[in-house]
């Protein structure tokens, strides 16, 4: 089981760091969260985090235990790969490797040993929130920004029944054409032809072109200052296939917004009403 590393009394509630030793990555993994006060908490959101990010940037900047708290919810917070590993190339740059797991189980040697990202969020993590914290199965839902809205996109497309709703700020939508990720898929993955079909089963606009639906509608907010919108993030190419396909989704540019965590701040509540309202 987890063990607590430190506290914070915050809104009532508290916010709180762990560690644990996984059976995803085979190495120790840390992630924060905000529980709220009262009983168990009516619901649990899932924020996966960016490239660079551990999982401290979220709970510390976004602000959205208060709001968590007016509804009684819970957040998890993963670190977004594994650490203490010296693989090949794992520290050599911010977008592969250490801090860049990309929420996938990579296939290459070494890295298929411990980033399973995938197995430990969709698995370890979500039989985790309801085994020590008493969420509901069925009341998880993911979010993320960046590298982790691609992760959000992708988990929920990929195991729509795990979670209530999806919802993503800044994400990658399409990153098998993204230098992004074309990098990490190449380094978790490979690049042959057998490679390239598991860079597409990783990537939300391939992933809704080819069938794969969730439920409910998406929710993504995308800030036009954004430096790396379009190029990186290619937000219509997600919105063209999902158009195409019938998938509801709510994709909202926000006027001069950028790619910080001053955007999420100001549209975090927003999306925590919108996982709120989908669970009910």
């Amino acid at each position: 089981m987890p063990t607590l590393l430190k506290t914070h009394r915050t809104f009532d509630g508290l916010t709180q760091f762990w560690q644990h030793a996984s059976s995803a990555t085979q190495t120790p993994m840390k992630f924060s969260t905000f529980i709220p006060a009262g009983a168990a908490p009516k619901g649990c959101l899932i924020w996966l985090s960016g490239l660079t990010c551990t999982d401290e940037n979220f709970i510390s900047k976004a602000g959205a235990q208060q709001y968590l708290a007016t509804h009684g919810w819970m957040v998890i917070c993963p670190d977004t790969s594994p650490r203490g590993l010296q693989l090949p190339n794992e520290h050599d740059a911010y977008d592969f490797g250490s801090g860049a797991g990309f929420y996938l189980d990579a296939k290459t040697p070494g890295y298929a040993d411990h980033y399973r990202m995938e197995t430990y969020v969709v698995d370890e993590l979500h039989q985790l929130i309801q085994t020590k914290f008493g969420v509901a199965g069925d009341r998880i839902a993911i979010t993320g920004h960046s590298m982790g809205g691609h992760g959000a996109l992708t988990l929920g497309l990929r195991h729509p029944t795990k979670f209530s709703s999806v919802s993503a700020f800044s994400p990658i939508c399409n990153p098998t054409l993204a230098p992004w990720g074309i990098k990490a898929f190449t380094g978790y993955f490979g690049d042959s032809p057998e490679a390239r079909a598991m860079w597409a089963a990783h990537d939300a606009t391939a992933l809704v072109q080819a069938g794969k639906r969730h439920p409910k509608a998406f929710l993504i907010d995308q800030g036009t200052a954004d430096d790396f919108y379009p190029a990186q993030l290619l937000t219509q190419n997600l919105a063209d296939a999902c158009k195409a396909a019938d998938q509801p989704a709510t994709i909202q540019l926000c006027d001069g917004y950028d790619h910080s965590y001053y955007f999420i701040a100001t549209f975090i509540e927003s999306h925590i009403r919108f996982h709120v309202a989908a669970a009910t």
